[in-house]
């Protein structure tokens, strides 16, 4: 499904404010449809290893003519410096970008910070990772290694 161009049916699709798009997990056929609207660069944050990774995405993105990093960031230890890691990787490539994990968690709540650190209100940029999770305010235990990360 499109909207705007945009594939609103890949989960927890968004379009930042800054044209870089996020995501939750890809399916095999998303690659295709990442180019027709013109993403350039993807990045995933996602383990290889979860269940619901995409098998051989490097390889089904070089297909499609799109750069790939993987910034492997464990759920229950993310890092400041997997926060600077996708910075350095979309600076390092040509966009658009396309910046996803598996729930689209991990990259909103890093974009957060980088929103943060860019100057943007900090309500404002709770308010943008809030429309995946928030896990400043969410009770849920896996939010915890996050909540820490991000205060």
């Amino acid at each position: 499904m499109m909207r705007g161009g945009d594939p609103v049916d890949i989960r927890n699709w968004q379009r930042r404010m800054d044209g870089i798009t996020t995501s939750g997990k890809l399916e095999p056929h998303d690659p295709a449809r990442l180019a027709a609207i013109g993403v350039r660069h993807v990045v995933n944050l996602a383990l290889d290893s979860h269940p619901e990774a995409l098998a051989d995405e490097a390889a089904l993105m070089a297909a499609v003519g799109i750069a790939y990093t993987h910034i492997p960031v464990p759920f229950d230890a993310p890092t400041r410096d997997h926060v600077a890691a996708l910075e350095q990787a979309l600076a390092a490539h040509h966009g658009p970008h396309h910046v996803h994990c598996i729930m689209n968690y991990r990259v909103t709540a890093f974009f957060y910070l980088i929103d943060c650190a860019a100057g943007v209100p900090e309500a404002e940029a709770v308010a943008r990772m809030a429309m995946v999770w928030n896990p400043l305010e969410s009770d849920d235990p896996r939010a915890a290694p996050w909540r820490a990360m991000l205060t």
